[in-house]
């Protein structure tokens, strides 16, 4: 799985051609979260795509050739740190979703209990709330959302523009 993050401009029609890149090609996009930025003239968006080994270069490529990319990163190759939140609601009462989710990485947070429902959330890396959402698939699910992977680079490595722009990959 590649973490892909890029600001691009914050202008109509901007998601729909990087979405159509992906599209064209035909490669899946598994998640995606999209916010303005500090500067209200770019957005970043960051998403999580299946694709592996040099079909990720050529797609960080093509990326940073679109009109409104001003600048492309792959976060699995950076020094990076991502999460992901997931909302979900069980037929258990927050006792025994306590004792079922014991996983010190993940933070739960308990939303509500009422008649026997359950609605929580958890917030950790895409693989734990994986692991997670597994170890749970015996139990009744009423419903779970999830926000997409968000990632920021480590240290003084960053995606900001400084009036110039750049694609990060490798």
């Amino acid at each position: 799985m590649n973490h892909i993050a890029l600001l691009m401009e914050n202008q109509p029609g901007a998601l729909s051609r990087v979405i159509g890149l992906f599209s064209q090609r035909g490669y899946n996009i598994d998640s995606l979260s999209v916010a303005p930025t500090q500067d209200s003239t770019l957005s970043r968006l960051t998403m999580t795509i299946g694709e592996e080994g040099a079909d990720i270069n050529q797609i960080l490529k093509q990326l940073y050739k679109l009109v409104d990319v001003v600048m492309v990163q792959n976060l699995s190759q950076s020094n990076a740190i991502t999460v992901e939140l997931a909302i979900i609601k069980l037929k258990r009462s927050a006792e025994e979703v306590e004792k079922i989710i014991v996983n010190p990485d993940l933070e739960l947070k308990i939303l509500d209990d009422k008649d026997g429902f359950t609605s929580f959330r958890l917030l950790g890396s895409t693989n734990e709330i994986e692991e997670i959402l597994s170890a749970l698939k015996e139990e009744e699910f009423l419903e779970v959302t999830r926000s997409g992977t968000l990632g920021i680079t480590i240290g003084e490595e960053s995606l900001a523009t400084n009036d110039q722009t750049k694609i990060i990959y490798d």
